[in-house]
């Protein structure tokens, strides 16, 4: 059974019958070290969502995943050649035709899987509450493998062409990985103790804080790493998708 809407036709839509639940894929497009692609966000969280959806549908989920986004917020990122960015606001305008697209065909349920972590879908989800009939849940896909990144890699620091995202790939595209390019992720410290403790939050500057964009490093990543990793919280997602599949909206819920 397909799996991804843009593969399918107008007679296998049709077959499919009752949609409960889309999932919409959103990515970026920016670098990830030098030895990743600028598309990674959006191809990983693409593969992911439709791994776990396989998973759900055996088990009686009743879903589509939608086409990915491919570009997220990515302003402090201008500083290395060709990234892509949306401004929130573009974002928003997408998610607004996206809610009116999946009301108009009584499905009200959308799952935002995010892939990557400047996009920060809270302050857009409070903008469109109240406003659709649509029920939005945000999923930032890595938060169902933390623990996991515990037990299976060596080196557990780093956020961004790091050990455990370098290795997902490699379990997923590992055509377009060359790890024997990619640097040691090596960060700076901010100068002010308040940037240091977490008292203070800026938007980090990217080609400041790094050194080819890198934030952790990749060295020991392994494709069984990734595969491990992957078996295992694609399971986590597929048991979400089907609990909100499953789940009755009413005027109580989500309680």
């Amino acid at each position: 059974m397909k799996i991804k809407l843009e593969e399918m036709t107008l007679k296998e839509v049709k077959k499919r019958g009752r949609i409960e639940v889309a999932v919409l894929p959103w990515g970026s497009c920016e670098p990830h070290n030098l030895h990743l692609p600028y598309g990674c966000d959006a191809i990983v969280t693409e593969k992911v969502a439709q791994i776990s959806a396989e998973k759900a549908i055996k088990k009686g989920a009743k879903l589509v995943v939608l086409p990915a986004i491919p570009i997220g917020v990515n302003s402090n990122l201008f500083g290395f050649p060709l990234t892509l960015h949306l401004s929130p606001t573009t974002q928003l305008a997408i998610l607004k035709d996206i809610l009116r697209s999946l009301e108009a065909h009584r499905i009200y349920k959308l799952v935002l899987l995010n892939g990557h972590g400047g996009n920060e879908f809270g302050p857009l989800m409070r903008e469109v509450y109240g406003t659709t009939k649509v029920f939005i849940f945000l999923f930032n896909y890595w938060s169902a493998m933390n623990d996991i990144i515990e037990d299976v890699c060596d080196d557990r620091t780093g956020e961004h062409g790091n050990e455990s995202e370098t290795s997902l790939c490699m379990a997923l595209f590992p055509e377009l990985v060359h790890l024997k390019w990619a640097d040691a992720g090596k960060t700076k410290e901010p100068v002010l103790e308040g940037l240091r403790n977490g008292w203070l939050k800026i938007i980090r500057p990217w080609h400041l804080l790094t050194t080819n964009s890198g934030y952790g490093n990749p060295e020991k990543a392994t494709k069984e790493k990734g595969e491990k990793m992957l078996e295992q919280f694609t399971e986590r997602i597929a048991r979400v998708f089907l609990d909100i599949s499953k789940a009755r909206i009413d005027k109580t819920f989500p309680y």
